[in-house]
């Protein structure tokens, strides 16, 4: 047996295949969203995945003001920032940064998903989060996928 023919192929910059995909968050979760989207930016659903590689899609979430979150965490959950002063602690609910910018919860969600180092930030530089139906990659022709019947 020629022992050879078992190489483990290992995907680089060169050699990945990056899509653009549209995702709706209309009436999704906010938890389930961020992780099904942090999964298609980091490549774990393709067969090729590498884990120092950026081998994920381009994903666009649409429609970030209809998310969901349950119980009571629209009142009770809060996003805890520190300007670097003395004192500088400050945090809002999750009510209050949604009335700022609803597109800002979606992405602080998915990018404490992603790694914490230089890779995470690359793959974070691969999501677009819009507030309504239009965005601005339509000349990429986004696939659709319904996040229901993705694992």
């Amino acid at each position: 047996m020629d022992t050879l023919s078992y190489k483990t192929v290992s995907a680089n910059k060169a050699t990945v295949n990056k899509e653009w995909v549209l995702v709706d968050a209309d009436g999704q979760t906010l938890g389930r969203l961020a992780s099904k989207v942090a999964k298609l930016l980091r490549g774990k659903h393709k067969p090729n995945f590498t884990p120092h590689v950026d081998c994920g899609d381009n994903v666009i979430v649409v429609n970030a003001e209809k998310i969901n979150l349950t119980g009571k965490k629209w009142t009770d959950k809060t996003y805890v920032r520190h300007t670097g002063y003395p004192g500088g602690q400050r945090s809002l609910s999750a009510t209050e940064m949604f009335e700022k910018d609803p597109t800002r919860l979606v992405e602080r969600s998915v990018k404490g998903m992603l790694p914490k180092n230089k890779l995470g930030a690359e793959l974070f530089r691969n999501l677009t989060v819009v507030a309504g139906t239009e965005h601005k990659h339509e000349a990429q022709q986004p696939k659709t996928i319904n996040l229901n019947e993705f694992n």
